[in-house]
């Protein structure tokens, strides 16, 4: 697979653009298995596949390759699950050199079972629940232009430590950006209190936006605590809330091969367009592009790693490469 970038890698940059602070995985994909799950049988899948997962890997990996320097900060076990997420983003140009590689730790891994309607996630979290604030280099972090966290509610030793994460960042004069993803216990207004005050770009979907807000004016009420809100609403497309404004964008129209990591691709677009200062709607429209290539291919990365594939995509839905580094100004 060819997974490099467009532009240099984030080693040798002097201040990168990005730097992301979340967990890194495995996905392991199995295709084709009826929607029941009878107990005591031997089901055969269709197909599987086994690829870097997690929303922040996925989101650091494609990212990275469109063109934008990105660092990450995580920890894994020093295992196989670990070599093969870390190698992955190297490839891509991440640099990964302050991943924390615990002895003690196992790295976890999701089971995906995609279905016709709806897809089962089976996660062992491993090494994601064990990152604290102990585990981030705040001054190296700090170095970036802009600061992203995922799945906040997956980082449990990380999580009371958040809002000082995102103060910090502030304070050192980053923009920052947040995707909550889904919280399995039901702890959203935490983060509407303590961390969206130093949130600029918020990304959700739309039940996540309306389980943040627990209110049926869920837009108007959490656009009012973030300068940037962008809703995620599946095959209808995105919009973002903005200066008083919405605006709405359609989602690409394509073939459906895989939706895994469609969503943190999104965000990946629509921030690698926004770095560089671009207006709103082509921000939107990016992030559709990036999570409409994303789901041509298996797996959250796939779609990005030939570079054939993606340079044909490009050229057929969007007209040509996105800029690069050095091409535009950024923030």
């Amino acid at each position: 697979m060819n997974c490099k970038r467009t532009a240099g890698t984030a080693d040798n940059a002097e201040q990168p653009d990005v730097a992301v602070v979340g967990e890194t995985n495995p996905d392991f994909i199995l295709y084709g298995l009826p929607h029941e799950l009878p107990d005591e049988r031997e089901l055969l899948a269709s197909g599987c596949e086994l690829m870097l997962g997690s929303s922040s890997a996925i989101f650091a990996h494609n990212l990275s390759v469109l063109g934008t320097n990105v660092t990450f900060s995580s920890r894994v076990g020093k295992d196989m699950f670990g070599d093969l997420c870390l190698q992955a983003l190297k490839e891509a140009g991440v640099d990964v050199r302050r991943v924390v590689r615990a002895e003690e730790s196992r790295t976890g891994v999701t089971v995906i079972l995609p279905g016709p309607h709806a897809r089962r996630i089976l996660t062992y979290p491993g090494a994601m629940f064990e990152m604290g604030l102990a585990d981030l280099d705040l001054d190296f972090i700090a170095r970036a232009r802009h600061f992203h966290l995922s799945s906040v509610f997956l980082h449990r030793k990380l999580f009371p430590d958040v809002p000082q994460l995102f103060c910090h960042m502030k304070q050192h004069g980053l923009t920052t950006s947040l995707d909550t993803n889904d919280d399995p216990d039901d702890r959203w207004l935490s983060v509407v209190d303590n961390i969206l005050p130093y949130v600029d770009i918020l990304f959700c979907t739309e039940d996540e936006l309306r389980k943040m807000a627990r209110v049926e004016e869920a837009e108007s009420l959490i656009s009012s605590r973030v300068p940037i809100l962008v809703v995620k609403r599946g095959a209808r497309g995105a919009s973002v809330y903005a200066e008083g404004r919405r605006l709405d964008c359609p989602a690409l129209s394509v073939e459906v091969v895989d939706a895994v990591g469609a969503g943190d691709t999104f965000d990946a677009g629509f921030l690698h367009q926004w770095l560089r200062k671009e207006p709103l709607e082509t921000c939107l429209a990016f992030g559709n592009f990036a999570g409409g290539l994303s789901v041509t291919r298996p797996g959250g990365t796939a779609a990005f790693c030939n570079a054939d594939y993606r340079q044909d995509f490009f050229q057929r839905y969007w007209g040509n490469q996105p800029k690069t580094p050095g091409q535009g100004t950024g923030r």
